[in-house]
């Protein structure tokens, strides 16, 4: 049961705030700030207690997420829930930031009031929600080197003609009803290394995380069929023969995913519904 949700910025700015039950002041907002400001390190813990309040927050788009209880609820089923809400967000406002959050304000508001009642999670699918949200997105405008000057960086032309817009899927999936239901779908592969070298040039460890991101505006998606290298194992049990096998420690699929061709032919299906689905693996 959730009492309090409330969005701050990384400096404790009040971005949302909505009390479903009036169990506890909107004070709490600066007691569960200088709780998480005071703690030693950048990682505080994700649960923590004020009284008989209980603060359960996540960290995404630089935000601190945040849900309260006075309950004996499940702190594992109120993170997923705030990470679910965040995806929600950034599916309606389509990046998810501070500026989205300003800007979007009397959306999420809406969302809320949809996803939750009196302090019990209703849907989070945004298929079932985009019947419901009348409030449209506003997106901001991403910044761009391009639209400072016709020179880049260091004197070199720029080209601008030539490169295609880094934000064409982050934006909202209600933009797709404004276009006349113009059918998209975006497939993003992203990755991230973490590299450890000692000071005498010895590499002491090497960290590779990655995603496969499906944003989907499409009102009604058939199956779609994602293919991956033969060679893919997961973790040294599954490697097969001696080439050079693409190896990884752990993946994590969306529930969307249906997995009945990945085991023999390393093909992924899915139907994705409107909005973001994330696939995740990791190589150490």
């Amino acid at each position: 049961m959730i009492s309090q949700v409330f969005i701050l910025s990384s400096k404790g700015d009040h971005l949302i705030y909505k009390d479903f039950r009036g169990e506890a002041g909107s004070d709490v907002i600066n007691v569960f700030y200088e709780k998480v400001t005071a703690l030693p390190g950048d990682q505080p813990p994700v649960v923590m207690s004020h009284g008989d309040l209980h603060f359960v927050h996540v960290r995404q788009g630089g935000l601190y997420w945040v849900a309260t209880t006075t309950a004996d609820s499940s702190p594992f089923s109120l993170i997923e829930f705030l990470n679910r809400l965040a995806c929600l967000v950034q599916d309606y406002c389509g990046t998810l930031t501070e500026k989205a959050v300003q800007m979007n304000f009397a959306l999420i508001y809406e969302l809320l009031d949809e996803v939750v009642d009196y302090g019990y999670v209703q849907s989070m699918s945004s298929d079932v929600l985009k019947n419901f949200i009348q409030t449209e997105a506003v997106s901001p405008r991403p910044f761009s080197l391009f639209q400072l000057s016709n020179v880049g960086l260091f004197g070199a032309e720029t080209q601008q003609s030539k490169v295609a817009p880094s934000s064409a899927a982050s934006r909202p999936i209600q933009s797709s009803r404004e276009q006349g239901g113009k059918s998209e779908i975006f497939v993003d592969v992203i990755e991230r290394m973490s590299v450890v070298i000692g000071s005498n040039g010895v590499l002491m460890k090497a960290d590779v995380e990655g995603e496969i991101k499906v944003k989907c505006y499409m009102p009604n998606c058939s199956e779609m069929r994602i293919g991956l290298n033969e060679e893919f194992s997961i973790g040294k049990s599954q490697l097969r023969g001696y080439g050079a096998a693409v190896r990884v420690d752990e993946v994590s699929f969306h529930q969307a995913v249906k997995l009945d061709e990945f085991d023999n032919n390393r093909i992924l299906r899915l139907s994705p519904s409107q909005g973001e689905v994330k696939n995740t693996l990791s190589i150490h």
